[in-house]
């Protein structure tokens, strides 16, 4: 009986410490909710993410916060009290992400951000976001407004974190460009129609009109500004880079302008791309898993948290074992030190005093052109 006390025993310290040694990463994501067109592709590619990294087991737990920043925070809280994740990934929406930075900071885990997102100084230490930001995929829709003489410019776009931080970019980069900001309208997530917002800018009549929205949600105010009859060019930002845009939007988002990482245009991009060789791995392995055309801006970055994890794992497992407060220590501090690393949606370098990381050989202009995005030369 002594004897198989102490069997048991050695098994289940056996256990434990193999247990102790695994890599658990808490994952937020929309997957259900107005923001699930932006949450489900991620959730695919999270689903093709390597059971094993530098020979530790990897423990994706993955939950769904409804595009609710609420439910975001319990399901980070969930992740760093019970599960004791080493890194956190998401969300995969801005307001969301947002609500997760103060849970980051509190139990100094790193969170990779699947969304663009602007937090307090106090919460940037350990927050990255594998989303650009958006002065860098301002840069070539800035350009091509200068090119072909943009001097006047409307805003529709959401009011929250997002929208916020496209407004302030460009009131930050227009003035240089000589292109003047004449309208400002906003708009929730969750509402069906800009129709007034749609009005006031179409009887302001701007050379271009900026829409900064996301997923499935970006096609409604482009449709609402074509059948208010503007005439003008019409851009959007990168969170609105997915097929849903084309596949709603329809004839009223053909000849509009998108800014994008190189991921969603893989084959397009000249043999000289920095990307070009992994944005093809990601879009080859995506759509032999989710079929042809399936190819998504979000799911891409889903698909360089795997690098970046690929990078800094083995770095970090040499200064601490996962599960310590050590541990997620130095995966933050390996995150921040990786030097320039190519990811699938462009040239990434992250340091102390840029946790945004991308450099302006990134954003790729799209045009959509007979219902598909066609890079813009």
């Amino acid at each position: 009986m002594k004897l198989l006390k102490k069997t048991l025993a050695a098994a289940a310290a056996l256990l434990a410490t193999s247990a102790f040694a695994d890599v658990n990463i808490g994952v937020t994501l929309s997957l259900t909710g107005p923001a699930s067109g932006l949450g489900i592709p991620v959730g695919n590619q999270f689903k093709l993410f390597p059971k094993e990294i530098a020979g530790e087991k990897i423990n994706l737990i993955v939950l769904d916060d409804a595009s609710d920043p609420g439910k975001g925070v319990t399901n980070a809280r969930r992740f760093v009290t019970d599960d004791k994740v080493d890194i956190l990934f998401g969300g995969s929406i801005t307001v969301v992400s947002a609500a997760v930075a103060p849970v980051a900071l509190e139990s100094k885990t790193p969170q990779l951000s699947i969304a663009p997102v602007g937090v307090p100084p106090d919460q940037e230490r350990w927050v990255y976001r594998l989303p650009q930001g958006a002065n860098v995929m301002a840069f070539p829709i800035i350009e091509h407004m200068k090119k072909n003489g943009v001097k006047t410019l409307g805003f529709l776009g959401y009011n929250d974190g997002y929208g916020e931080l496209w407004l302030k970019q460009m009131n930050a980069d227009l003035g240089a460009a000589g292109i003047t900001l004449v309208t400002t309208e906003r708009f929730a997530r969750t509402d069906t129609s800009v129709t007034p917002q749609a009005l006031k800018l179409v009887s302001a009549n701007p050379d271009a009109i900026l829409v900064v929205a996301s997923g499935s949600g970006a096609a409604m105010p482009h449709k609402g500004l074509i059948e208010r009859g503007y005439k003008g060019k019409i851009y959007q930002t990168h969170a609105a880079a997915t097929p849903d845009l084309v596949r709603i939007g329809g004839k009223d988002v053909e000849g509009g302008y998108v800014v994008s990482g190189p991921a969603v245009v893989a084959e397009q991009l000249p043999a000289n791309h920095p990307s070009k060789a992994v944005a093809v791995d990601f879009v080859t392995k995506f759509e032999a898993a989710y079929g042809a055309g399936s190819r998504n801006q979000f799911a891409g970055h889903a698909y360089d948290a795997q690098i970046v994890m690929e990078k800094v794992l083995p770095v970090a497992l040499k200064k601490a074992k996962p599960g310590t407060p050590e541990f997620r220590a130095a995966l933050r501090d390996a995150i921040e030190t990786m030097g320039r690393t190519i990811f699938s949606h462009g040239v990434m370098n992250w340091t102390a005093t840029d946790h945004w990381g991308y450099t302006n050989e990134t954003g790729v202009l799209l045009q959509v052109k007979g219902g598909k995005f066609v890079v813009v030369q």
